[in-house]
Order: structure tokens, then sequence, then C-alpha cells
């Protein structure tokens, strides 16, 4: 896989890099993210896009194309660099932000952080009861620090209710060895059946949110 880009530059620098995509869609006050989409972290703006969709919740996506792979540490992803981020983070009550992440010994390990300890308990929930064969963890101290999404500046902490940072190993996108041999429930082409159950799980979890 190509290596993750080390070359220092600002959100604002990504966003005017050529096949950059920047995606918004205002809809209800619970919103989706997945600004490490694209060739980065693969599948995770899928996973957000689908699930602010079938739950009428918002949605912000920032897609790189194939060949591209900068990392922007999320506490750098600045709504003072994106009108678009900008206008997401005011418009929205809490937000879960997904991601993706690859550690040894951690492959079927979802990881709830984020400042919003009940959204956290909340979204943990959902996701356990559709994939029972992973460990959905919502104890903050059983999350490496690195992977935790506590900083303020983080995006999924800006709204008013702050919210959740998603961390999902490669298995559950369907990115593992395993999923290549999996039938397809999506239209047009194979995807592990995981990432449906992820989906439905996140949009329930949106739509039954009342906090």
């Amino acid at each position: 896989m190509q290596e993750v880009s080390r070359e220092p530059i600002t959100f604002r620098e990504l966003l005017d890099r050529p096949g950059v995509i920047e995606v918004s869609d205002l809809r209800s006050r619970f919103g989706f993210c997945a600004f490490h989409g694209g060739n980065l972290e693969r599948v995770t703006e899928q996973i957000a896009s689908e699930a602010a969709a079938r739950s009428d919740s918002s949605f912000y996506g920032v897609i790189q194309p194939p060949g591209m792979r900068h990392h922007i540490p999320s506490k750098l992803v600045s709504p003072a660099e994106s009108p678009q981020l900008k206008a997401f983070i005011e418009h929205c009550d809490v937000v879960v932000a997904i991601h993706g992440y690859g550690r040894r010994n951690l492959f079927t390990a979802l990881l709830c952080g984020g400042q919003n300890r009940e959204l956290a308990a909340h979204v943990a929930h959902h996701v356990r009861a559709e994939l029972p064969a992973y460990r959905t963890i919502d104890e903050i101290d059983e999350i490496p620090r690195a992977l935790r999404g506590l900083h303020p500046d983080n995006p999924c902490n800006l709204p008013s209710k702050g919210g959740v940072q998603l961390e999902l190993p490669p298995r559950v996108r369907g990115l593992s060895p395993l999923a290549r041999y999996w039938p397809s429930t999506a239209p047009g082409g194979r995807r592990f059946p995981h990432v449906n159950h992820l989906v439905g799980a996140l949009a329930a979890a949106a739509a039954s949110w009342e906090g």
C-alpha cells in the first residue's frame, strides 16, 4: 500500500490540491463526517455518507483521489480553513467522525472516542447489536491515547454538544483478506456484509438519538 505522505501541508492546501473532493450535505442537526476519506482511510466516507443519508443526518467529507495519501491531524482540520466545514459544524448539535486505523492486536476493535461520552455509549450500544463479533470499546481509558479524539480542536468536538470519534479497523471496512471472499449485498459490486451492518447501526443510532 502507498505510504502516507509526511509532506507538511495545511488543511486548506490539501483542499486546494487537484482531485481532492470536499462534500457537504446539511440535513438534520445530527452529523456524520469523514475528513480522512478516499485513498487515505478507505471506505470511511462511504460509511459516513450512507449512514447520514439513511438517517436524514448531515454529512461532511473530504475525499482524496487515488495516488494521494496526505494525513492532516484531526486537531488541524480547521473550520477556519473551509467554509463548508464551518457551516457543517455550526449547523450540527453533535457529530460522529468516522476514521480508519490499524494496530496489531486491535483488528476487531471499534473505538468510540470523543468528548460526548453519552453519545459514545449510545453509538456503541447500536454497533454492538449489529456487530457482536467485534469489540466495540467506549470506555475512554481502554482506548489508546492517540486514538481517543479528545482534543478540543478536533472537529468532532466543535459542535455545540460535542461528538464522537469512531475508529474502525480494516476488517469492518471490508479491507482485510477475509472480505474478498464474501458475496456483495451492495448494488454493482462486492462488499463485505459487515460494512452494511455498521452503516445500519450508525443510522439507527442517529435516528434514535435524543440528547
